[in-house]
């Protein structure tokens, strides 16, 4: 039987990957909510969808459908990070479960009061960890695991870059604002902690080299993994090659023992993938992410401490 969708954040830049994941699982949208009201994105997908633009007209509708003993089935939550608990809150709150974009919160003790919040209604809060299920990733944990039964005490060297560049609306928008966005690790990194520590296993050391409001380095150590990280938004920082081409405004990369690990392909259907894992009943629930969700917060309350010890060598790019 189909199932039944509402969405939150419909304009939104991620709304579209999650309205594809909807439709390509044969499941049905009923309703969407956005504050702003360029939600033609609809007509491609579901244009048949109630839409609202204030949020008390949407909490009505759901109330409505709750009452009817009709609440929908899951709510899509793609709204601004700051956002994420609030609008977890209000579709359990109705007895429906949620669907959420990383991060599913920006601080631990949000996840404590989500986590209650399931053993309340006995409704399920699930996230969005797409990078767990990139074939290459998926391959290398399976790696790691097999090469950790024959050497136990492995540890690997792990270089990780992430350049996405942004233009200015970014500073302007709530993205720009840490109170709202996490900042930059929180904003452009969880995906890329999550996975390591899905991986390598706990965080043992972290520490953070620089912080700015466009770049973010630093030195994690996880029970198997010593990592060198390097997390940006400035296209200043984009490798030559890629400055150049005006179209091609990311740069990322991960070494593994001083060998490049290619995961540059194969992300245009993992929300699909996401959607067809929580359906069958093997998504990621909530408390799955708390490791990463500790972790960039460490990041974005700690003192860096500048270019002292093992630090990302894209450091000397900032001219520090």
């Amino acid at each position: 039987m189909s199932k039944s969708f509402g969405i939150i954040g419909v304009a939104g830049f991620i709304a579209p990957r999650h309205l594809q994941a909807i439709k390509q699982n044969a499941c049905e949208l009923r309703c969407a909510m956005d504050l702003r009201d360029c939600a033609g994105i609809l007509d491609s997908y579901f244009p048949q969808a109630d839409f609202f633009v204030e949020p008390e007209r949407f909490d009505r509708y759901l109330d409505k459908l709750k009452r009817n003993h009709t609440p929908l089935d899951y709510i899509s939550i793609c709204s601004p990070n700051y956002l994420h608990d609030s609008h977890i809150r209000l579709a359990l709150r109705n007895q429906s479960n949620a669907i959420c974009e990383k991060p599913i919160v920006l601080n631990p003790w949000n996840l404590d009061a989500l986590e209650s919040l399931e053993e309340e209604t006995q409704k399920h809060i699930y996230t969005i960890l797409q990078l767990r299920l990139h074939p290459s990733i998926i391959a290398l944990k399976k790696q790691i695991q097999q090469d950790s039964q024959n050497n136990p005490h492995q540890i690997y060297e792990i270089d990780l870059s992430y350049i996405t560049a942004r233009g200015k609306w970014y500073h302007i928008s709530w993205k720009g604002d840490e109170s709202k966005s996490g900042g930059i690790a929180t904003n452009i990194g969880i995906h890329f902690f999550d996975m390591l520590i899905w991986i390598f296993g706990t965080p043992k050391i972290s520490i953070v080299h620089h912080l700015d409001e466009k770049n973010a380095s630093g030195y994690l150590e996880l029970a198997s993994a010593k990592i060198r990280w390097f997390l940006s938004i400035d296209e200043n920082l984009l490798p030559p090659s890629l400055h150049e081409n005006e179209k091609k405004r990311v740069f990322r990369s991960l070494t593994l023992n001083q060998q490049e690990f290619n995961f540059s392909e194969g992300f245009t259907d993992l929300h699909t993938k996401s959607y067809e894992e929580i359906l069958s009943g093997r998504g990621f629930r909530c408390r799955e992410s708390r490791a990463a969700i500790e972790l960039v917060h460490q990041i974005r309350n700690a003192t860096p401490i500048g270019l002292k010890g093992d630090y990302h060598p894209f450091n000397q790019r900032l001219g520090l």
